[in-house]
């Protein structure tokens, strides 16, 4: 991760080549975490992990203004708030009654009925985590990080500046109060 840590400094003193040389070092490892989210998905889902890191890019560079990440952990924060973003985005489409929401997708191939998806379940987290954000911003971009990003405890502790033992309290906490307001509803 030298060469990262040189670009995203390099980044930050203006350097505009230095966030074109950037995106492709990393875009075989945000394609490998957001095939390890997308595993984790129900059948039936048409998004894949290129699509989905494609989708991101374009969220993290299309705008209007450059982009400007001053650490790694700032640009995994921001990569896995765009994969958040667009995964919510596409379960509140798929809820939608104007795109058939509630019926279930048929698998031509075998005939069979792929399992229902549940947008609500991936709504209900986004609110969730939104509460969370608000009493605990840093449990909030640790769910972040290791729910949407993919990333390991230790990785994900580095990104924070914490230690790997209170990472791993302060992911219990996390799951604890996420579980408490997911039982809410």
């Amino acid at each position: 991760m030298n060469d990262v840590t040189r670009l995203l400094s390099a980044i930050e003193q203006g350097d505009p080549a230095a966030a074109e040389r950037l995106l492709p070092l990393l875009y075989q490892e945000l394609r490998r975490l957001a095939a390890q989210k997308l595993a984790r998905e129900k059948p039936g889902q048409t998004l894949d992990a290129t699509a989905l890191v494609h989708e991101a890019y374009l969220r993290l560079v299309g705008g209007d203004r450059a982009p400007h990440w001053n650490s790694r952990r700032h640009f995994f924060a921001a990569a896995a708030e765009a994969m958040r973003r667009i995964l919510v985005e596409r379960a509140r489409a798929r809820g939608s009654l104007k795109r058939g929401g509630g019926r279930e997708r048929l698998d031509l191939d075998d005939l069979t009925f792929a399992s229902p998806e549940r947008p609500d379940d991936l709504l209900a987290l986004d609110e969730a985590l939104a509460g969370l954000a608000a009493v605990e911003p840093q449990a909030a971009e640790l769910v972040h990080l290791r729910y949407f990003a993919g990333q390991t405890m230790s990785a994900a502790a580095d990104m924070l500046g914490l230690s790997l033992r209170s990472t791993h309290r302060l992911w219990a906490y996390a799951r604890a109060w996420l579980l408490q307001e997911l039982e809410r509803d």
